[in-house]
């Protein structure tokens, strides 16, 4: 298994184009940028998905080999998308999509419909592909490649848009092998335990480094309140995703490329 980091900063990216906070000017200062939480994965180094569709996926796409179409003329290795919720920097990019042919979308049922009422992304996206499935995850399933995905529930957190009696189920994490993808989680859960037993890498939500950075935003567990969970499962290697502009981690680091692989599983 492949695994293929595209962005790991949290929407608006690093830094936000609107923000003049010490962590923005820090980054325009000193030539850094993340760009928004998206990861690719494949079974096979042939047949490719996405986690998540963010705003800024051309630019990603681009900057990731791997991802490059050929040989034929229109020929892509992204089969898919999985779509852990219905935030706006998990699936507008969705829409930068609307070229491919064939594409399977995968979420829980609550985001799907969503998508289809509160943001109409089916409804304008399918007309371009006339080819794409959607596919209402509610157990395991299997991608090309040979990868077995195993969904589970990280909460109800729905975006503001969306409307009231939608549903319950508004946000997912997948176990994909070895890999566990937990972008955005407002609690520990046993779930997520359960989850990450066996695994090899985790890539979980570090939205925020402590729990007072932003108090008014909820959904998001800080990394100073996840960080003792991670003891109980030693043999795991966590990595931190999902960034905020504001999370002093950022400045801490020196930047990481667009496009950067984690290594083969």
């Amino acid at each position: 298994m492949r695994v293929r980091v595209l962005g790991t900063a949290a929407g608006g990216g690093w830094p936000q184009w609107n923000c003049a906070c010490d962590q923005c000017g820090h980054a325009r200062a000193h030539g850094l940028t993340r760009t928004q939480d998206c990861v690719a994965v494949s079974g096979d180094g042939s047949s490719w998905y996405l986690l998540n569709a963010s705003p800024d996926l051309r630019t990603q796409l681009l900057a990731a080999a791997e991802l490059a179409p050929g040989p034929g003329r229109r020929e892509t290795p992204l089969r898919g998308v999985l779509l852990t919720d219905a935030e706006l920097d998990h699936v507008l990019g969705l829409f930068l999509l609307r070229e491919a042919a064939k594409l399977d979308v995968y979420a829980t049922s609550t985001v799907l419909r969503a998508l289809d009422t509160a943001l109409p992304v089916r409804r304008i996206a399918d007309p371009y592909g006339q080819g794409w499935r959607w596919h209402a995850v509610d157990g395991p399933f299997e991608l090309d490649g040979g990868l077995i995905v195993h969904p589970f529930s990280l909460g109800a957190k729905k975006p503001r848009y969306a409307e009231d009696g939608d549903g319950s189920e508004w946000v997912a994490g997948y176990r994909i092998g070895d890999v566990v993808y937990a972008p955005c989680f407002g609690e520990w859960t046993e779930a997520l335990d359960a989850a990450l037993v066996g695994a090899r890498v985790a890539l979980i939500d570090g939205t925020f480094l402590t729990p007072d950075e932003m108090p008014a935003v909820p959904g998001h567990l800080s990394v100073v309140d996840s960080l003792p969970h991670l003891a109980r499962h030693p043999s795991v290697r966590f990595l931190y995703t999902h960034l905020n502009n504001t999370n002093p981690l950022l400045s801490a680091s020196r930047g990481i490329p667009l496009a950067a692989e984690i290594e083969s599983l």
